[in-house]
């Protein structure tokens, strides 16, 4: 399934608005890495909210998009989000990790860091459903 995911990733155009590219990509893990764009950022200079859970939810549906069965695609049915501190960074990581993986649906987690992924700026929790094409 690697090379479907990357061929999704690829369809993705708010992705691509982001800047956004996958640097990491194993069955169940998936790293997305953003550069700090001005165009990203909030009214205080810190990446905007909605940039940090779009790129946590993309991060989670590609890892579980990952674990699946070829011919399967995935929505989000749901996710939390938990913002921590101010992302101020010039480049952000979202990893998405599978927790569990069933027949329909796919609990996953993820974190945003800085690029050394060290600080931790926000987590999301969420839950995928596995579409049969």
């Amino acid at each position: 399934m690697i090379e479907e995911v990357k061929g999704s990733f690829e369809k993705q155009g708010f992705m691509k608005t982001l800047g956004a590219e996958i640097v990491h990509l194993e069955e169940g893990l998936v790293k997305i890495r953003c550069k700090k764009q001005e165009s990203l950022l909030q009214q205080h200079g810190f990446f905007h909210a909605g940039v940090l859970t779009s790129l946590m939810d993309s991060a989670c549906g590609y890892a579980a998009l990952s674990t699946m069965s070829k011919g399967s695609d995935v929505l989000s049915v749901e996710f939390k989000t938990n913002l921590m501190r101010p992302a101020k960074s010039d480049v952000i990581i979202a990893t998405g990790t599978v927790i569990k993986s069933g027949k329909t649906l796919v609990f996953c987690e993820a974190k945003m860091t800085d690029e050394k992924e060290e600080t931790i700026f926000a987590t999301l929790q969420g839950t995928m459903i596995c579409l049969k094409n």
